[in-house]
C-alpha cells in the first residue's frame, strides 16, 4: 500500500496510464479485427483498405509505448502478405 506522498502520486499516475493504455490497446485490436474480418470475407479491396487504416494506429501504439516495434512490424508484414494472397 502506498504510504509516502510520492508513492501515492505514482499510484494515481499508474492508474491513469493504465486506463489510457488499455483504451489504446482495445482500439488497436478493433482495427486488427476489421482487417481479419475483411480477409475472412475474401474481399481484397476491403482488406487492403482496412489494413491501410490499421497501420497508422499500430505505429501509434509503438510510439506511445504500448507495443514493441518488432511486434507491430511482424503483424503488419503478416497481414500484408495475407491481403496480397487474396485473389
Amino acid at each position: 500500500m502506498a504510504n509516502s506522498p510520492q508513492s501515492k502520486k505514482r499510484a494515481r499516475q499508474n492508474e491513469r496510464r493504465y486506463a489510457v493504455n488499455k483504451a489504446r490497446r482495445s482500439r488497436i485490436r478493433t482495427y486488427l479485427r476489421k482487417v481479419e474480418e475483411a480477409i475472412a470475407s475474401g474481399d481484397k479491396d476491403a482488406a487492403a483498405t482496412a489494413l491501410q487504416a490499421a497501420q497508422p494506429e499500430l505505429m501509434r501504439g509503438v510510439t506511445k509505448g504500448v507495443l514493441h516495434k518488432n511486434t507491430v512490424a511482424r503483424k503488419i508484414s503478416r497481414l500484408n502478405s495475407r491481403v496480397k494472397s487474396l485473389g
